[in-house]
């Protein structure tokens, strides 16, 4: 899921365009009015989408967005003279007055890639720290010297081992390296 926050410097604004993504089928996750509380609500999450203006009560979108994480993208939504010196990376730019359906439109495009990368993300295998790295070699260590097997052969047992009995790599090379130990 894709975290939308709306920002706009009056309470109204705000309101409206939260109002006009819930009815379009979108969550919305925070509507502000000022940077900061984006800045509160945003630093636990890696990404997340903001619907904003050009200016806030406390900053303008190109300092919020600098003070955000990468994985956050902006659609700024200003006076077409506003928007002619903003150039800047994870942003996208509308022209005031806004075209709902144009905004929809750009919403959609965003979460959806979004959330393309979120599941990209989670696919991707967890890499294994330098401990776990030695916990499984000093495993195969000792299945190699006390079965005399190769070491790919002592990797399979392990993974084997894992596979049959639901637990993971590591746990399962601790277990059979602490029942080698005593």
């Amino acid at each position: 899921m894709v975290h939308i926050f709306v920002l706009f410097p009056k309470q109204e604004q705000t309101r409206s365009i939260r109002n006009l993504l819930v009815r379009n089928g979108f969550e919305v996750t925070a509507a502000c009015v000022t940077g900061s509380q984006i800045m509160q609500r945003a630093e636990s999450l890696e990404d997340g989408l903001i619907v904003c203006g050009y200016k806030f009560a406390d900053m303008v979108c190109s300092e919020l967005r600098e003070y955000l994480p990468d994985g956050f993208r902006m659609i700024v939504l200003a006076p077409q003279a506003s928007l002619e010196f903003l150039d800047i990376r994870g942003m996208e730019y509308l022209p005031m007055p806004l075209k709902p359906p144009l905004l929809m439109e750009k919403v959609r495009e965003m979460s959806d890639a979004l959330n393309n990368a979120q599941k990209k993300k989670q696919q991707r295998p967890r890499q294994r720290t330098r401990e776990e790295l030695e916990i499984i070699e000093e495993t195969k260590k000792l299945l190699m010297k006390n079965n005399r097997i190769s070491e790919q052969e002592a990797h399979e047992y392990i993974q084997r081992r894992s596979m049959n009995s639901g637990v993971g790599l590591i746990e399962m090379a601790k277990m059979i390296r602490d029942s080698y130990r005593y």
